[in-house]
């Protein structure tokens, strides 16, 4: 019992600590967080030397990446992305046999239309837009404007999939001015929001097997997976930065981007961070990078382009980055508390300051980028 009272009080105490002066004052300027940045970064790219495939996780870092870039100009980030795509010859899956080509879950090159094979198209795109030349970009083209030419509409059956291939849609329009990309975006997302998202909670899950009631968490409530909503909601936030103003369906993402944060908001911990059970902090407690980084960048995100309130958000977003730089942030510029690949909370799992990973890298970049706009306003 005595354990007892001592683990509670340590809690409350923590809890406290992390949480004082956590208001919407600006606390750090934006050169100290430019200065995590380039640590963090700068650590991840030191120890990954050796470019990875075009897979999902690799290119989440990447995007987390070009953020850094653009914000920064530092060089041999521009460097870092250009090598990767080079490895991999501007593609994701690179089957060129049509008739072979799978969305299902899968690994080998025969799944092009899946969208983890998808998402690095985000990165060539970007790539395309600072140095324009038609190679970057002809495997998306051809991927993509054959996915839109099937009559099918149900590419993205997990929430994962609206953060990897949404943002491509988008970019992909801008680049051709094709409105099919914006067409078939609505449609798509449909779809998804058809399998996945509940209207009770505002929040998505992670594919159709964890709906409720067919699924529940341990103590018997809806189990939402926070990196499942955190891909969600930033992927929401890079489509309104690049959709046009004029999109007939602007204002239905614009709707769907704020219910999301609110639900969002109202499940974060005293502490600041996200638990992996959103509505169930006993299923999986404890701290958790990826998916509290990919909030603290779309509620960031939101607020410095108009569409949260920041009296009501700002909070939220410090104390989310005081987590992400006090507790996630390593001495050395690990970032740690990263939950590993998967696709659920899962009780027992042991995530602790040494577990990281590229796309835990990329959230957190993300964040640390729209970090640095705010203080700069």
């Amino acid at each position: 019992m005595k354990n007892l009272y001592v683990t509670l009080f340590s809690a409350f105490f923590l809890g406290s600590m992390v949480c004082a002066g956590c208001t919407d004052k600006k606390t750090d300027s934006s050169e100290e967080v430019i200065e995590i940045i380039h640590k963090v970064n700068g650590y991840w790219q030191a120890n990954h030397p050796e470019h990875g495939r075009s897979f999902w996780d690799n290119a989440a870092y990447h995007t987390g990446n070009m953020e850094a870039y653009f914000l920064t100009k530092k060089p041999e980030y521009l460097e870092f992305s250009k090598g990767w795509a080079e490895h991999n010859e501007w593609k994701g899956a690179k089957s060129d046999d049509k008739t072979c080509w799978k969305y299902s879950y899968g690994e080998s090159d025969d799944y092009v239309l899946f969208g983890d094979y998808q998402i690095c198209f985000q990165t060539y795109a970007d790539l395309y837009n600072l140095e324009p030349d038609t190679q970057k970009i002809a495997r998306a083209r051809e991927v993509m404007e054959y996915q839109m030419s099937t009559s099918n509409h149900d590419y993205w059956w997990w929430a994962d999939g609206l953060y990897m291939v949404m943002p491509v849609m988008t970019k992909m329009y801008n680049i051709t001015k094709n409105p099919l990309y914006l067409e078939k975006l609505h449609e798509y997302l449909a779809y998804a929001d058809s399998i996945m998202y509940d209207e009770e909670a505002g929040l998505y899950y992670r594919d159709g097997k964890y709906v409720y009631p067919k699924h529940k968490s341990m103590n018997g409530k809806k189990d939402f997976w926070a990196r499942g909503d955190g891909w969600v909601l930033a992927g929401l936030a890079k489509v309104l930065k690049d959709l046009p103003e004029t999109d007939k369906y602007r204002q239905e993402y614009i709707d769907r981007f704020r219910t999301l944060a609110k639900s969002i908001a109202a499940c974060q911990q005293p502490e600041g961070y996200w638990t992996r059970s959103m509505l169930d902090p006993e299923h999986a407690p404890g701290p958790e990078t990826s998916g509290t980084a990919f909030f603290t960048y779309g509620l960031q995100w939101g607020i410095n382009n108009g569409f949260l309130n920041s009296d009501e958000y700002q909070p939220v977003v410090e104390k989310a980055w005081k987590y992400l730089s006090t507790v996630a942030l390593q001495p050395d510029g690990k970032i740690g508390y990263v939950q590993p690949i998967g696709e659920k909370a899962i009780p027992g799992q042991v995530v602790d300051a040494n577990s990281t990973s590229n796309f835990g890298v990329g959230a957190f970049l993300l964040a640390a980028c729209e970090r640095v706009r705010y203080l700069d306003k």
